[in-house]
C-alpha cells in the first residue's frame, strides 16, 4: 500500500508508531496504542488502555498512577458542580453519582428530567434495561430530523474525553485547505497532558492538513490537535473559538478548557451536546471523510536519502474498525470515541440502515467491561432502528442559533403550559428546520465502503470518489 492511500480493512490492527518521549504514564488515554515503555504490549488480543476507566484500583493494576484524579481530589475540584458525576478515584466508594435534579431543557423538557425518557407505544420493541444500558448518560436520535427517540440524563454535564474533538473539528476544520503543509515546531507540541494519545508527529518535519486530521480522527492524536491549534493562532484562541461555536450550536452544557478533551477542571459536555457537535460536523464532507476512515498511512521519519517513510494507523472507533472481541457495526460511518480518567469511556456514533440514519452518544458506562461503551451504543442503535417508527419522540436536537427559531433552545426559560407548547412546537417543526445534517457510509461486515450520501430536507447527493477509499497522492 502506497504512502498516499487510505485503505479500509477488518483485518489485523495497525500499530501506529508513537513518540515514546512524549507518551508518559500518568492518566488513561483515548487510544490503545499510547503506552509508557513499562506498560506497552505487542499482543493484539490483549486488553488495552482504551478499556480502562477512572477506577483507581483498576488503574493501579494496569500501572497508571492517577495524578490528575489525586490533584483534583486534593483540591476539592471533584466536588464542584461542573465535575459532579465524573469518574470516582476510590474504588471502595459504592455509591455512583446522581444526575442533578434539574438540568437544561433545551430540545424539550423531558430531556432535562433525570432518568430514562422513552415514550413507549403498543407494538414498539422494549428498550434494553439498566443491566444492559449502564451508561450514566446516553441519547439516541434521528440524525436527519433530529427527533430524540430515547435518552437518559441527556443534559448531565460530564467530562467528555476525546469526543470533544468533534467540536474542535467542527470549529477548525473549515479554516485550512487539505493540501496546506506545516512544519512542526517544538512550541506546537507544548502543553500536552501526560499520557496523551499520540499519532506520532515529529518536530521539524512537515505534514499536510489532511495528514493532521487523519491523526485527529483515527488515532485521537493530541499532538495533531495541538499542531492544528498552533496553526489556528494557539491553544487559547482555539478554545475561545470552540466555546463560541458551542454557543452558536445551542450546546449550553459544554465548557471547553482544552481543545483535545484531555481532563481539566471544569471541562464538561453532555450526551445531548456531543450529538449536536456530531450532527453539525457531519454536514462537512471532509469531516465525513475523516470520521468514516478505518485505516490510512501516516508520514513517518526521513530515511536515507531524505525520503519519508510511512506507517499504518487504524481508527480506534471499534464499531468502525472492529476489535478482537467485536465486529464492526453494520452501517457505521463514524464518529468519535474517547476515554480518560474522569470521563470513563465516551462514544458518539452515526449509522445507517435502509433510509434511516441514527446518532447515538454514550457516556461513562458503569459496567467496566472491555469495549463496553461500544456495546451499549450498538444496543441503542439496534433498538433505535427497530423502534424509530413505533415510539413518540421525547425531544429533539435543535439547530444552530442562526437557523433554529429558538423554541426548543429557549424553552428552559418558559414556565408551565408555555413550556409544553414550546416543546411541542419544536417537535412539530423539527423536520422543516433540519437542514443538511449528515452523510453516512454504508458498510458490509468486511468494511467494504459502498458509498456515503449527504441528506438535505428536499434533496440528496453523492460525495466524491475519495470517500470510497482513495486519497490524493502527494
Amino acid at each position: 500500500m502506497g504512502s498516499g492511500s487510505i485503505r479500509r480493512s477488518a483485518g489485523a490492527l495497525f500499530r501506529g508508531v508513537l513518540s515514546a518521549s512524549r507518551a508518559k504514564a500518568g492518566t488513561f488515554t483515548d487510544v490503545p496504542t499510547t503506552f509508557s515503555a513499562s506498560t506497552a504490549s505487542t499482543d493484539p488480543t490483549a486488553p488495552n488502555a482504551s478499556a480502562t476507566t477512572g477506577n483507581a484500583g483498576r488503574a493501579a493494576r494496569h500501572g497508571f498512577p492517577l495524578r490528575t484524579v489525586a490533584a483534583l481530589a486534593s483540591s476539592g475540584l471533584l466536588a464542584t458542580p461542573l465535575l459532579a458525576g465524573t469518574a470516582q478515584a476510590d474504588p471502595k466508594e459504592p455509591k455512583a453519582p446522581k444526575p442533578p435534579a434539574k438540568m437544561s431543557q433545551i430540545g424539550g423538557d423531558r430531556l432535562g428530567t433525570p432518568g430514562v425518557q422513552v415514550a413507549q407505544t403498543p407494538g414498539a420493541p422494549k428498550l434494553p434495561g439498566p443491566d444492559t444500558l449502564t451508561a450514566r448518560s446516553w441519547i439516541v436520535s434521528d440524525a436527519e430530523s433530529g427527533k430524540v427517540l430515547a435518552a437518559k440524563n441527556a443534559h448531565w454535564q460530564l467530562a467528555p474525553a476525546s469526543t470533544l474533538k468533534m467540536l474542535f473539528a467542527d470549529t477548525v476544520l473549515p479554516k485550512f485547505p487539505k493540501d496546506q503543509k506545516h512544519t512542526v515546531k517544538s512550541a506546537d507540541l507544548a502543553g500536552m497532558g501526560a499520557g496523551s494519545s499520540l499519532v506520532g508527529i515529529k518536530e521539524n518535519l512537515s505534514y499536510t492538513v489532511h495528514d493532521l486530521w487523519l491523526g485527529v480522527f483515527l488515532r485521537s492524536g493530541n499532538d495533531a490537535v495541538h499542531t492544528l491549534s498552533a496553526m489556528n493562532g494557539g491553544t487559547a484562541a482555539t478554545v475561545t473559538q470552540m466555546q463560541q461555536r458551542a454557543k452558536e450550536l445551542n450546546a449550553r452544557d459544554t465548557h471547553v478548557v482544552t481543545p483535545d478533551g484531555y481532563d481539566a477542571p471544569g471541562q464538561v459536555s453532555s450526551a445531548y451536546d456531543l450529538s449536536l457537535f456530531a450532527r453539525s460536523g457531519l454536514q462537512n464532507p471532509d469531516f465525513r471523510e475523516y470520521c468514516s476512515t478505518a485505516s490510512a498511512q501516516f508520514p513517518g521519519d526521513k530515511g536515507k536519502g531524505g525520503k519519508r517513510a510511512s506507517f499504518g494507523i487504524q481508527n480506534t472507533n471499534r464499531l468502525l474498525s472492529g476489535d478482537y472481541d467485536m465486529k464492526p457495526y453494520p452501517g457505521i460511518a463514524g464518529v468519535k470515541n474517547g476515554s480518560t480518567t474522569n470521563a470513563g469511556s465516551t462514544f458518539t456514533g452515526v449509522a445507517q440502515r435502509g433510509d434511516r440514519k441514527l446518532l447515538v452518544t454514550v457516556m461513562n458506562p458503569e459496567k467496566k467491561e472491555h469495549n463496553e461503551a461500544y456495546r451499549e451504543a450498538a444496543k441503542l442503535l439496534d433498538w433505535g432502528f427497530a423502534a424509530a417508527d413505533k415510539v413518540e419522540p421525547v425531544g429533539r436536537l435543535v439547530g444552530p442559533r442562526s437557523e433554529d427559531d429558538g423554541s426548543g433552545a429557549e424553552n428552559a426559560k418558559d414556565k408551565g403550559k408555555d413550556a409544553d407548547r414550546s416543546t411541542q412546537a419544536a417537535l412539530d417543526g423539527a423536520g422543516a428546520k433540519s437542514g443538511v445534517w449528515t452523510a453516512l457510509g454504508l458498510t458490509t461486515g468486511a468494511l467494504a465502503l459502498l458509498g456515503i450520501v449527504a441528506f438535505a430536507v428536499h434533496r440528496r447527493w453523492p460525495l466524491p470518489e475519495l470517500v470510497r477509499g482513495r486519497r490524493p497522492r502527494k
